[in-house]
């Protein structure tokens, strides 16, 4: 008798993850049917959506999976798509019923009833927020790279975009589709390890984005409830410069997170830069460390060059008595991997590579926050 049976087969599919959902296909429901015909087996995999753009990994995952079975040559792949009820009950799963809290009052840490994830305290995800003071100071670039680093250490890692005017990290992490929708759960697309939401996913990137506070503070709520995160390790968010509407939002919405201030070397940048950790002080944000970029450029000649100046990062660092977690200096190859998709940091080999490792160690080992647990008080 022979030893592939669909049971067999079921449980090598269960290791095959969906691309997107980052869960078993078996366990999706995703798998409809399975033939035997030895040497050839036929599966019939339900896409969660029409066109999903990685139905050809699902395709090569499923296919590598089957063919470990010696008696099996072929494997022929029969996509279908997900029926309205299926979506309906996969998203219930996954993300729950936002009707179920639709009477909840609004208190911390909510928007309109629905919870914000990130900011229960018992949520593991650290939120990191990358703010600066000004634009040009290389804010995103920061963000995107750290992000990166952080997935090379085997982090779970997503990055919320929410500088909504000047959107740029989908461009600077290479992600080519846009999100998939499956019964109104967003489930964001990723790159070099990184989840990423964005507002550059649902606006031409030509097109400016001209929202008043109210506007602004519903899409963060959207992007924070509505998007699929899955509880990453993670949760990195780029700021738009200065102290305005969106920084306030996001710190109602995640009284936990911790904000990292970029500067560059340049006492006015630095001075700047401060009125943006001062404000997040005063809605008792915590604010982490300090991450001065374009440092120095380093000419052909060998020498360094300090083109913006020197002293800027540890000078508010000192100021606002927390660690300057690293130096980054200004290469051509950090602007070329922003515009091209591939981050500098996912080459560890050059120098600037090595900062954003190190940086991403340390903020992963030294600067964890302790975490502190209270006695239960037993009243007799």
């Amino acid at each position: 008798m022979s030893a592939v049976t669909i049971e067999a087969i079921t449980e090598l599919l269960r290791p095959v993850e969906d691309p997107e959902l980052h869960r078993s296909i078996v366990d999706l429901g995703m798998v409809r049917r399975i033939d035997i015909a030895l040497p050839s087996v036929t599966v019939a995999v339900d896409l969660t959506i029409a066109g999903c753009p990685l139905r050809n990994e699902i395709d090569r995952r499923v296919t590598e999976a089957v063919t470990a079975l010696d008696e099996v040559d072929q494997v022929h792949i029969e996509f279908g798509v997900m029926t309205d009820q299926q979506r309906e009950d996969l998203r219930k799963s996954l993300h729950g019923d936002p009707g179920a809290t639709a009477g909840s009052q609004q208190a911390h840490g909510h928007a309109e009833g629905r919870e914000i994830p990130f900011a229960d305290p018992g949520s593991k995800t650290r939120v990191l927020l990358i703010a600066s003071g000004k634009g040009g100071v290389g804010k995103s670039s920061v963000t995107t790279n750290l992000a990166v680093s952080l997935a090379a250490r085997g982090k779970s890692v997503a990055v919320v975009d929410a500088d909504v005017w000047g959107f740029s990290i989908p461009r600077m992490l290479g992600i080519d589709h846009d999100p998939t929708i499956i019964d109104e759960m967003i489930v964001p697309p990723s790159n070099h390890g990184v989840r990423c939401i964005s507002m550059g996913f649902f606006v031409e990137e030509d097109q400016p984005v001209i929202w008043r506070g109210p506007m602004l503070h519903k899409a963060l709520e959207q992007f924070l409830t509505d998007v699929f995160w899955d509880e990453p390790d993670y949760l990195l968010v780029d700021l738009p410069p200065g102290t305005g509407d969106i920084s306030l939002s996001i710190a109602q919405f995640m009284p936990r997170g911790e904000m990292y201030v970029v500067t560059t070397p340049q006492a006015t940048a630095e001075k700047v830069a401060q009125r943006a950790a001062y404000m997040a002080r005063k809605v008792n944000l915590s604010v982490s460390g300090v991450i001065e970029n374009m440092s120095w450029f380093t000419g052909d000649d060998g020498k360094r060059y300090e083109i913006f100046g020197s002293g800027g990062g540890d000078t508010l660092a000192q100021a606002l008595d927390v660690p300057l977690v690293a130096k980054v200096p200004l290469v051509p190859e950090l602007r070329a991997g922003a515009d091209s998709g591939h981050p500098i940091a996912t080459d560890a080999s050059t120098e600037a590579g090595q900062i954003f490792a190190q940086m991403a160690e340390m903020i992963d080992v030294t600067l964890a926050p302790k975490r502190r647990y209270r006695s239960e008080l037993r009243v007799s």
